[in-house]
């Protein structure tokens, strides 16, 4: 039997969003493929300005948030990936979800789980004892990611905008 290849994971860097990663997060996700499974079209600018200023709130008082994600070989936004209270009144509410979206560019390379892994040691540093995921059950690069993170499908979920049916995962800490 031959040894299976050992996979490194990417270096990553995470920082918390700037006011600039609004137009970056614009940019990098301004195409219907990425956006497939978040509402099918590309968000307007003011969407990524008030995400952004969400998550530097975020991080300021609970310690974590979805952090902009950067090519290690030249620091150009490539995503984000981090985690933040689910914002909506359905589903998981109340908890906290783990989430991840790239430019198309850097789909396949390893980078969404190599950076939702050092996430998560920061959200269990913050003192998190479980975090959800909740994933578009046609969304199969992203089924991927919460299986090598470890998550376990707990339930499913008809999104009450598009009907859609997601999966929600759920990982202790």
């Amino acid at each position: 039997m031959k040894p299976q290849p050992v996979h490194t994971p990417p270096p990553v860097e995470l920082r918390v969003p700037t006011e600039e990663d609004a137009l970056h997060w614009h940019r990098v996700f301004d195409d219907p493929e990425v956006m497939k499974f978040h509402g099918g079209a590309p968000a307007e600018f003011s969407v990524y300005e008030e995400l952004t200023a969400r998550q530097r709130r975020h991080h300021a008082e609970l310690g974590f948030c979805l952090y902009t994600l950067l090519d290690p070989a030249d620091g150009a936004v490539i995503g984000f990936t981090g985690a933040q209270p689910w914002p909506w009144d359905w589903g998981p509410a109340g908890e906290i979800e783990i989430g991840w979206r790239l430019g198309r560019a850097y789909w396949g390379r390893g980078y969404a789980t190599a950076a939702a892994h050092k996430a998560l040691e920061v959200v269990r540093t913050a003192g998190i004892r479980r975090v959800v995921s909740m994933v578009d059950a046609e969304n199969e690069r992203s089924l991927a990611v919460t299986r090598r993170l470890g998550m376990r499908r707990a339930e499913t979920v008809i999104t009450p905008v598009g009907k859609r049916t997601a999966y929600c995962h759920r990982l202790e800490l």
